[in-house]
């Protein structure tokens, strides 16, 4: 059988280190992770995770909650969390909650009866049951671009409210000043950051906003079809529309190509969080990237250090975002 010395002859490092790699991959430079797990794979080992769970009275396996698996920016966080997760041994059980309560807190009690070590968190709600409660503030868990109102836990996030400004001086340095808005859940932090982002640049440029610019209340493809609907129904037609994730932009663009309209001639588009697709849209679509990868890799890393009751340097981590322009934004037209 393959062991860890085979593992450090082929890495070219001694078995401590090796065994640290495996165990605490964060005490090692990247260049050393890297050519340990080349080695594992190429010797076939397979550490013997169960002798230790049994020895730490842990389940080496944690949760994760989502409220879409079909959305394709959670799917790259949680791409993330399974690599971390798969390097440091744990297993990895995705619920699919559909932001139904009721399924967060049966995939959440998972973590209360010990068949999981943690969780982590992708929507803003808190997972637990009311019965459950009290005992959850004892529980390993971190949110991930989301925030839990009134609850401690540690988070990953972007800066959205310095997102949502970005958008919006993009768009004004086109010239733009009707917008149209297509949000997501109105109830999230997210959604707040990055309007209040979007806002407080139109209120020091001096333009008027008013409720009907706003529209939509969920993350979908036919939100952005439905806003767009909704948009082209107000008195003063919006040359620029602000969409909450690509999602929702993919139905806006669809829709004003159905309405027999130009992108980005007539309506500059937006959207939000770069998913693979958003670059081969007809136009591309301008939008933030999100590292959701990494958001995924340090959210694995903080659920461990707690699980292992190691202290934390911070509960919060910002991650960078870019503003990626392509051609479904421009110019406001002339005529507007």
């Amino acid at each position: 059988m393959t062991n860890i010395k085979k593992v450090s002859e082929l890495a070219g490092v001694s078995t401590a280190t090796v065994s640290r790699t495996l165990k605490s991959p964060s005490l090692v430079t990247e260049k050393t992770r890297e050519k340990v797990m080349a080695a594992v794979q190429r010797a076939g080992y397979r550490p013997n995770w169960l002798a230790s769970s049994v020895k730490t009275g842990r389940s080496n396996s944690i949760v994760v909650l989502v409220p879409n698996l079909v959305n394709p920016f959670f799917m790259r966080i949680i791409e993330g969390i399974e690599q971390a997760a798969q390097e440091q041994g744990y297993s990895v059980l995705l619920g699919d909650t559909q932001g139904k309560g009721m399924r967060e807190n049966e995939y959440a009690s998972m973590v209360l009866s010990n068949r999981a070590d943690g969780l982590i968190q992708l929507d803003h709600s808190f997972p637990f049951s009311e019965n459950d409660a009290s005992l959850a503030d004892t529980i390993p868990m971190v949110s991930v671009c989301e925030r839990i109102p009134e609850k401690r836990y540690p988070y990953i996030e972007l800066d959205n409210y310095a997102a949502g400004r970005a958008v919006m001086n993009h768009l004004i340095s086109y010239g733009h000043e009707h917008f149209g808005f297509i949000a997501g859940q109105r109830s999230s932090q997210i959604f707040r950051d990055r309007f209040a982002g979007m806002k407080s640049v139109m209120d020091e440029e001096g333009l008027a906003f008013d409720d009907s610019m706003l529209v939509g209340e969920s993350y979908q493809i036919d939100t952005g079809i439905e806003g767009v609907r909704a948009l082209l129904d107000n008195a003063t037609r919006p040359t620029a529309i602000c969409c909450f994730n690509d999602d929702i932009a993919l139905g806006t663009m669809h829709e004003i190509h159905r309405q027999g309209l130009r992108i980005p001639d007539d309506i500059s588009v937006t959207g939000f969080d770069n998913v693979r697709v958003s670059a081969y849209l007809n136009p591309p679509l301008t939008t933030i990237d999100q590292p959701a990868y990494e958001m995924g890799r340090r959210a694995f890393n903080v659920l461990v250090q707690m699980i292992k009751q190691e202290p934390l340097k911070r509960s919060r981590e910002i991650l960078p975002f870019q503003l990626v322009e392509r051609e479904s934004s421009g110019p406001a037209p002339s005529h507007s």
